[in-house]
């Protein structure tokens, strides 16, 4: 690839950096208050409609202003939230939540009939709500969500305001942490209703219940506000009474900022990690999320072919997009599922069910397998379009990827690079031939990914079909799901099968290189989603 202007100059801005690092102290406003701390994000904001939020922008911000039954705290525990506390029956099959009294920014009592609101919103097929298969274990989801029942046959009830019971209709042992994730917090029918299609897509259009209220977001801008929630049952554990956030893309434009203490957390990007390694306020955190290369296998027949899918994966050098090109602490991926996403035995799953062929470099065999997908398919070239973000990393990944598979005879490959927010809903309709797109793991059990890339899942958006994957996922999830090593076992077949036939072309497992400036603590990191919690955040020094 080649090496751009841009990339030589933000070396030099980083050394420059390296310099004026140093002394960052308690910065107060001139009443002597500590000024509110500046998060950086990488990303547009995309929705807060709970039912409809598909990306980690949205579920974070949501985890800061919301809360559901149970919450994920540092080291995957779960702590007692609108719950506080709930019963398994021995069968698995049901679930009983006692609730607190609660309430809404508004003022208003959080009920168990908020939470049966939401579920059912969520699994009504006209919400098209993309996390609705995530219910699937509830009694009648599947149905309700096919259109064959209605969205009150949904298995919950709440037998008074401050018991919620759902019955599920075989044993998920993870079910407790689903319920800690934002797509399966309380909504509030009368704001519902009241806000109707505007409803999570301003600040203004949207009440909470969790320990922050976002304020200043109009829909479409680059910086909003989380401000302290005086209604959260628990706000006096809640130690910011602000935090502002400032989407950046431009890296030079980051190490500007963070320069001028506009910016107290920034996220770095390529050469400026690796100019910064051995300063103190770098900070490297791996996490669970996974990106790699979708083919719109139902628009382009193509791209069905198991040969030249398999073709495109062997072309890439994956070793070396994350130690040149990315060289921001990201690592190859060895499959779909990210490391740290459940263990047997003291050995990783993704160890377990690696294949290496599968995400290894070889471009020889890469260029026969591509003949013969080109004679199979009856053509001699092709031009086909890569989707990315239009961030620093999207660009630069989206380019070496480009240069990479156009080493391939006959392939021309043309670049489309748009805002976040623009290229989720493109992947999300279809609206694709290739994508770089990415999946950051909800809960610490390999099925959070695998679950995706079933035939039948929202999230598979290059709807590869794969009937003997599918029934090992629905071994995992049904007659082995109280099986521990049945189920196991299943999964890791499965992993394999998605592997060998290249259903997605893995590419690595990202990592978040964060500048932070010494007098900012608290700081509370999850490898899996939400990703962060901002309730202990806060300057000290």
């Amino acid at each position: 690839m080649k090496k751009t202007k841009q990339v030589i100059r933000l070396s030099g801005v980083a050394v420059t950096l390296g310099l004026l690092l140093i002394g960052c102290g308690n910065r107060s406003s001139s009443n002597g208050k500590k000024q509110p701390i500046t998060w950086m994000q990488t990303s547009e904001l995309s929705s807060m409609d709970i039912s409809k939020m598909t990306d980690m922008i949205s579920d974070t911000t949501l985890n800061g202003t919301n809360e559901g039954l149970l919450r994920v705290v540092k080291g995957n525990r779960l702590i007692p939230g609108v719950a506080k506390n709930y019963h398994v029956s021995k069968d698995g099959l049901t679930w009983t939540f006692n609730l607190r009294h609660s309430k809404w920014s508004d003022g208003t009592p959080v009920t168990a009939k908020d939470f049966i609101y939401s579920w059912q919103r969520t699994v009504t097929p006209k919400t098209a709500g993309e996390f609705a298969y995530t219910f699937d274990h509830i009694r009648n989801a599947k149905a309700i969500n096919a259109g064959k029942l209605a969205p009150t046959k949904l298995g919950v009830s709440a037998p008074n305001p401050y018991r919620l019971v759902v019955h599920l209709t075989k044993p998920q042992s993870y079910f407790k942490y689903l319920v800690s994730q934002a797509y399966f917090f309380p909504q509030k029918a009368a704001a519902v209703k009241k806000f109707g299609s505007k409803y999570g897509t301003t600040s203004q259009d949207m009440v909470y219940n969790g320990p922050f209220k976002l304020t200043g977001w109009t829909g479409t801008n680059d910086t909003w506000k989380l401000v302290k929630n005086n209604q959260y049952w628990h706000k006096s554990a809640v130690k910011p009474n602000q935090i502002n956030f400032q989407v950046e893309k431009d890296p030079s434009t980051v190490i500007n900022q963070y320069q001028r203490d506009k910016l107290d957390v920034a996220t770095l990007s390529g050469q400026q990690v690796q100019q910064y390694r051995h300063n103190r306020q770098l900070h490297i955190r791996k996490n669970a999320q996974m990106w790699f290369l979708e083919m719109n296998q139902k628009r382009e027949p193509f791209f069905r072919n198991r040969q030249i899918r398999k073709a495109l994966s062997m072309m890439i050098n994956r070793q070396q997009f994350t130690s040149k090109v990315l060289a921001d602490g990201s690592t190859p991926s060895k499959d779909f599922v990210a490391l740290g996403l459940g263990s047997r035995n003291g050995r990783q799953f993704a160890d377990q069910a690696y294949v290496k062929s599968a995400v290894t470099q070889n471009v020889a065999k890469a260029k026969r397998l591509w003949a013969a997908g080109l004679k199979q398919t009856g053509r001699k070239k092709v031009t086909y379009n890569l989707l990315a973000d239009d961030t620093d990393a999207g660009k630069r990944s989206a380019e070496f990827i480009q240069s990479e598979l156009e080493k391939l005879p006959g392939f021309k490959v043309t670049v489309t690079n748009l805002p976040f927010k623009t290229r989720l809903t493109r992947s999300s309709n279809g609206q694709f031939d290739m994508v770089l797109s990415s999946w950051t793991g909800d809960y610490p059990d390999p099925m959070t990914s695998l679950s995706n890339m079933t035939s039948h899942s929202s999230y598979n958006n290059g709807k590869w079909t794969n009937h003997r994957y599918d029934h090992l996922i629905d071994l995992a999830e049904g007659r082995d799901a109280n099986r521990p090593q049945q189920r196991w076992q299943d999964m890791i077949q499965a992993e394999k099968v998605l592997a060998a036939d290249e259903g997605v072309v893995p590419l690595y497992q990202a990592a978040v290189p964060q500048l932070v400036k010494p007098d900012v603590k608290g700081i509370q990191f999850f490898p899996e989603s939400p990703e962060w919690d901002w309730q202990q955040l806060e300057r000290k020094g």
